[in-house]
């Protein structure tokens, strides 16, 4: 039998670690670039990305097969195809005017949004769906997998068309929802019949995320919990009516994300030095070396750890909030991301008054993630909502125990009092004793080290999902 052909629609890409990255702003980058590959086994899967500088400097050959026509108000595109060192299959959008910019795939270099991420969007899910139906030549695609806001025009697109091609819309965070002026629809080719409230519209204006939601023929979300959650009042972000809806219809799944072999920290080479579970001597050199890389004194208390994007949604303000205390107890704070500036100015305040207890980062260096995971005792992860969040999956491959707000993927992958430590409500009260339960934790080291154990026993590989995704893409096809 012919394998099932998908065509992977992603607005970030990264290879793994041993092929060098391309772009990433989040967690939707490690996962486009780990679920393509282990899903080859089981399918002809071919990703498709937005021609970006950085992606069109990451290639060496790239050979154009195919002259994307214009649509409504976008201009016209190329698509250009090449492959990753290991042998998976890239097709690129190549639009010089609406991708080949200084900054990053959503906004320039000072972090603000590019003001035609309407056009630049839609453009790319118009060529996706383009390519999926068949417009190069001797390939069509049986299903699509379209990934976050940035893809939600591709199952409209395709709907639009007439297209026989499935597709599969995978919500990464529902509260990004990529939201633009009903103005943008004529330019964007967007039905007139399409905008209302069955359709793209949403209070007013047009929705990408709902588009995938409303047209996609399934929806997934990137945890099981979370799934549950978002058709909730509480976590639906105004659409829990339209997911309770699919849900009832059984075309809404939660398959948890994985992390790839490179953490493994047997192997890992940015850690300084490798160890093994039950190797503890390792994990104190590296927090030797994270104390020295953020000048922090050598001392015996716990080292807490936090790498994310430094915004509200992750529950920093709790952490701005706890830091007195774990400085006062002993303890020590490393912290690595960027995000927002108040809030980047309330952590520099508190490093400022514990230079020797609370180090802080706002540049990204993986290699320094990977250390600071490696060599913390305790990872922070106080969301308020996290749809799946990789960040604990990689602590406690790394030893590191964390400790987090029981939502989302945080509740689907931390066993409280086993793995790691949960609190029930994304309150400053509630953190401060879940960081109490650690300060007392790491007093009892026969404990302490069995949980790091175990934390270090989770698999979360990404076999386990792309079976789980392709028994979905079976069920889509079946249908």
């Amino acid at each position: 039998m012919r394998r099932l052909r998908v065509l992977f629609c992603t607005p970030e890409f990264v290879c793994t670690p041993e092929f060098g990255d391309y772009v990433q702003v989040g967690g939707l980058g490690a996962v486009s670039s780990a679920l393509p590959r282990a899903l080859r086994s089981i399918a002809d899967v071919r990703v498709i990305v937005p021609g970006y500088s950085q992606v069109l400097a990451a290639f060496h050959t790239l050979e154009i097969v195919a002259e994307c026509p214009p649509i409504a108000g976008m201009p016209a595109c190329s698509i250009a195809r090449s492959e990753t060192a290991d042998g998976l299959s890239i097709y690129v959008v190549v639009c010089p005017q609406l991708f080949e910019r200084d900054g990053g795939p959503y906004g320039d270099v000072n972090g603000v949004d590019w003001p035609d991420n309407d056009v630049r969007f839609a453009r790319y899910a118009a060529a996706a769906a383009w390519v999926a139906d068949g417009g190069i030549p001797d390939w069509r695609a049986d299903l699509v997998h379209a990934n976050d806001w940035q893809c939600g025009l591709i199952p409209a697109y395709l709907a639009w068309r007439g297209s026989s091609v499935q597709s599969l819309f995978t919500v990464h965070n529902l509260a990004y929802q990529g939201l633009f002026s009903h103005a943008s629809a004529e330019k964007l080719g967007v039905p007139s019949a399409a905008f209302n409230i069955h359709g793209v519209e949403f209070h007013g204006q047009l929705s990408f995320m709902k588009s995938g939601l409303f047209y996609s023929n399934h929806i997934s979300t990137v945890s099981t919990n979370y799934a549950r959650e978002i058709i909730t009042s509480e976590h639906g972000c105004g659409l829990d009516g339209l997911l309770r809806a699919r849900a009832e219809q059984r075309r809404l799944t939660g398959i948890l994300n994985g992390i790839d072999a490179s953490w493994d920290p047997r192997r890992c080479p940015d850690l300084m030095p490798q160890f093994g579970p039950g190797e503890w001597k390792g994990r104190h050199l590296n927090a030797l070396g994270v104390r020295r890389e953020f000048g922090l004194a050598l001392t015996r208390g716990p080292l807490f750890g936090l790498v994310a994007r430094l915004v509200h949604q992750k529950g920093i303000d709790l952490v701005v909030q706890s830091a007195e205390a774990i400085a006062q107890a002993g303890g020590q704070l490393v912290i690595m991301g960027s995000g927002d500036a108040e809030i980047i100015k309330d952590l520099e305040q508190v490093q400022r008054r514990h230079p020797r207890s609370v180090g802080v980062m706002t540049q990204f260096k993986d290699s320094l993630a990977r250390r600071i995971f490696a060599g913390s005792d305790f990872t922070l992860l106080p969301s308020r909502f996290e749809p799946c969040g990789l960040s604990q999956m990689y602590a406690q491959r790394l030893g590191s125990l964390p400790i987090a707000h029981n939502t989302g993927g945080l509740a689907d992958t931390i066993a409280d009092g086993k793995t790691g430590l949960l609190f029930n409500r994304a309150s400053s009260d509630a953190f401060l004793g879940a960081i109490c339960r650690a300060f007392a934790l790491f007093g009892r080291k026969r404990e302490l080290h069995a949980m790091r154990r175990r934390a270090m026993a989770c698999e979360y590989g990404w076999n386990t999902s792309a079976s789980r995704y392709g028994s979905l893409y079976e069920r889509l096809q079946l249908a």
